[in-house]
């Protein structure tokens, strides 16, 4: 039995001495901190519309004959601007920047990876992630933060997305989003 027990943790030893682990963080860089909830409002501006859009596709969808499919299988890469108000002019916060599918054939269904970069003020170079689904014919939508960078380390936490305006010929859109993030 204790000699099983040896061999399987030989590897692991041998492992441990051939890739040296990278160090501990300097606790001195990091002194005790507390955790605390911060709350964003701002305005995404999708564009398609215009001499510059922010909207390309990056994957048509398929064509398929006898059914409506809601755009399934369509992959759109984003670098949105995030402002202050719903007005196109105003205050630049910063962009959103990632791609968004049409992950359902049943409703408009999007899967959303994009970061939010910020360009202004103390959080001007951080950044957050967001990853999720967006029903986006609901009222509110709620997708998760799972990350950022920055002074978004370790974040955690959610968004809702409402659509502000939706411009039916062009597929423009102006979302609000609420952010509700735990971070250092």
């Amino acid at each position: 039995m204790t000699e099983n027990f040896i061999c399987l943790l030989l590897p692991l030893l041998v492992i441990s001495q051939t890739f040296p682990a990278a160090g501990e963080p300097d606790p001195m860089k990091y002194p005790y901190r507390i955790e605390k909830l911060s709350h964003f409002r701002f305005y995404w501006h999708n564009i398609f519309s215009g001499p510059n859009p922010t909207v390309v596709n990056i994957v048509p969808p398929l064509e398929h004959k006898n059914k409506t499919t809601w755009l399934f299988g369509k992959v759109d890469m984003i670098d949105d601007p995030l402002t202050e108000t719903p007005e196109a002019g105003s205050r630049l916060l910063g962009r959103a920047q990632g791609l968004y599918a049409m992950a359902s054939q049943e409703e408009i269904g999007m899967l959303m990876a994009m970061d939010f970069v910020f360009s202004t003020g103390k959080y001007n170079g951080s950044t957050l992630t967001i990853l999720g689904r967006n029903p986006a014919l609901e009222k509110v939508r709620e997708m998760p933060v799972i990350g950022g960078s920055g002074l978004f380390r370790f974040a955690r936490g959610y968004v809702k997305a409402s659509t502000y305006s939706y411009d039916i010929k062009t597929g423009d859109a102006v979302v609000e989003y609420n952010v509700y993030v735990l971070h250092f």
